[in-house]
């Protein structure tokens, strides 16, 4: 069977918001398991609904869903000294255009863990939304994957 990682695309299929595979070693798509199993049954007081296909390495919670994915690439934009949020020793990389006062969709990225976590945010969920994200996930981040050297701002 060939490894595994995937991206989470924000729609909404009949089975649930839709995640899409992409590949993993063995070891990653081990660790994102493990990670995906270990999600609680809310987040950001929202609860967890359904993943299209049933056995994606992410989770979706609430309507518009809040999308979790293991395993997703580095972000392009994504270098040493880049701005990050440090939550609970987990620096969460966001993209400079989404640091602001007005509510947007968000793009958190676990900068410095392998694999990377990426959580989509929706603007319905801002300002508290992205902070409730990082303080509940950060434990397990830390738990399921593996720190990598990085700094950053």
């Amino acid at each position: 069977m060939a490894p595994l990682a995937v991206v989470a695309v924000a729609t909404t299929a009949c089975g649930g918001t839709q995640i899409t595979d992409h590949d993993l070693s063995a070891e990653d798509e081990s660790a994102c398991a493990a990670f995906v199993e270990s999600l609680p049954d809310t987040l950001a007081d929202q609860a967890r609904g359904e993943v299209d296909p049933d056995d994606a390495l992410g989770a979706a919670y609430g309507d518009p869903a809040i999308v979790v994915t293991c395993g997703v690439p580095e972000p392009p934009e994504l270098r040493e000294g880049a701005a990050c949020e440090v939550v609970d020793g987990v620096r969460w990389y966001l993209p400079d255009d989404q640091f602001g006062t007005e509510p947007q969709d968000l793009a958190l990225t676990s900068a410095w863990d392998l694999p990377r976590i990426e959580v989509v945010v929706p603007a319905a969920y801002w300002p508290e939304g992205g902070a409730a994200v990082m303080a509940s996930l950060g434990p397990l981040v830390e738990e399921h994957l593996r720190s990598q050297p990085g700094e950053c701002l």
